[in-house]
């Protein structure tokens, strides 16, 4: 069996908004046409802050920043992308 491919989406989950949902179900819909298991897991903003911040973004094989604002966090949202790019690690911004 293929290892399952792991998506951190780095935001705060609101269940009231549908663009949440959306994101969520669109990675499944997307794992499913491509018949590839899928782990996805939202990364809490103020997570991010910590100094363990980087081992956790390293855990994902892609990271996407989540759509909708507002964060409960804004500083990590300049070190996330530049987690990404500096490391040439797979990034989707909304």
């Amino acid at each position: 069996m293929t290892a399952a491919i792991r998506i951190g989406i780095m935001g705060d989950f609101e269940p009231t908004y549908h663009s949440h949902f959306a994101t969520n179900a669109a990675l499944y819909d997307a794992a499913a046409k491509l018949k590839v298991p899928l782990e996805v897991r939202w990364l809490p903003t103020p997570s991010l802050e910590a100094p363990a911040a980087e081992k956790t973004l390293r855990r994902w094989d892609g990271l996407s920043a989540s759509p909708g604002s507002p964060y409960k966090s804004f500083i990590v949202d300049a070190a996330r992308i530049e987690f990404a790019r500096t490391r040439d690690w797979p990034f989707v911004g909304t």
